[in-house]
């Protein structure tokens, strides 16, 4: 079964009906993704408000907790800044996202079960959407970070220009992952709460709040092990660096993505005939 769906001949040919089916049912896709994150904010006071207010405040929270109060500043060699705030929201932006696609994909089947089991309904759609409402609060961070950037460092490194490729690769991660969690969340419920302490536990595990170098040589294999340590350091050298600083981080996050893209959807397509009959 494994080497069926890595074949390269089928991987291909799942890519395009993939392409295809999520082209053509887009417009769904983008509107379940906005109704998603509205629902978010129904009943409140300020309404949508909160989809930037949150955002705001948090960033304007770290900021000052770690520019003014803590004052931490990382060893600047080879020519890298110290700025420790940087450096913790380029880890901690795009893991914040990455971690609620996932722990929302695990139940995202079981949630919509009354529209999985319409025949007429693409469900690939589901993971998609759920990743695309996710990716929402990493865009206002981002902008928000650039400003900061700018604000701290009068300029912005040519590798910022980057950025949409490296976030293009994290959505095909993202999916790939959704795909994954959700095809197997409809057949083992507890899978949220797996991924919940797999989130919980894999902020600590990658460097977001730390450097590589000030982890003990003899331990940095266990930082390498974990496979979202590539795609930080890729976010780290774009928006920190301002150089391709790991190349092998950027083979590994393009070689990843992708293989979570072929793999994830793969197994959603075997197991997804079972839905109507588990839920």
């Amino acid at each position: 079964m494994i080497r069926s769906l890595l074949s390269p001949g089928a991987s291909w040919q799942a890519t395009r009906e993939l392409v295809a089916l999520l082209t053509r049912h887009w417009q769904l896709t983008y509107e379940m993704a906005r109704r998603e994150v509205s629902e978010r904010y129904t009943g409140h006071m300020l309404g949508m408000f909160w989809s930037l207010g949150h955002p705001l405040v948090m960033m304007a929270v770290y900021i000052f907790i770690f520019q003014f109060v803590f004052s931490i500043r990382l060893p600047g060699g080879s020519g890298q800044p110290r700025d420790y705030t940087l450096y913790l929201l380029s880890g901690l932006i795009p893991w914040m996202t990455l971690s609620e696609a996932m722990t929302k994909s695990c139940s995202v089947i079981v949630v919509n079960g009354n529209l999985v089991k319409q025949v007429i309904f693409p469900v690939e759609v589901l993971p998609v959407k759920s990743v695309l409402a996710s990716l929402l609060n990493q865009v206002i961070f981002t902008v928000l970070l650039l400003g900061f950037v700018l604000v701290t460092q009068h300029s912005l490194p040519w590798t910022w220009a980057l950025l949409p490729g490296l976030i293009l690769l994290q959505v095909l991660l993202m999916v790939g992952l959704g795909y994954l969690l959700s095809s197997v969340g409809v057949f083992i419920r507890d899978l949220r709460d797996f991924a919940s302490i797999v989130v919980t536990v894999g902020v600590y595990a990658a460097p977001i709040f730390y450097t590589v170098d000030m982890v003990p040589e003899r331990l940095r294999f266990l930082i390498y092990l974990n496979p979202f340590t590539y795609p930080i350091e890729c976010f780290h050298d774009l928006c920190y660096s301002g150089r391709i600083a790991h190349p092998w981080a950027w083979a590994a996050t393009v070689a990843m993505s992708l293989l979570a893209f072929y793999f994830g959807y793969r197994v959603f397509r075997k197991l997804k005939t079972q839905f109507g009959n588990v839920l």
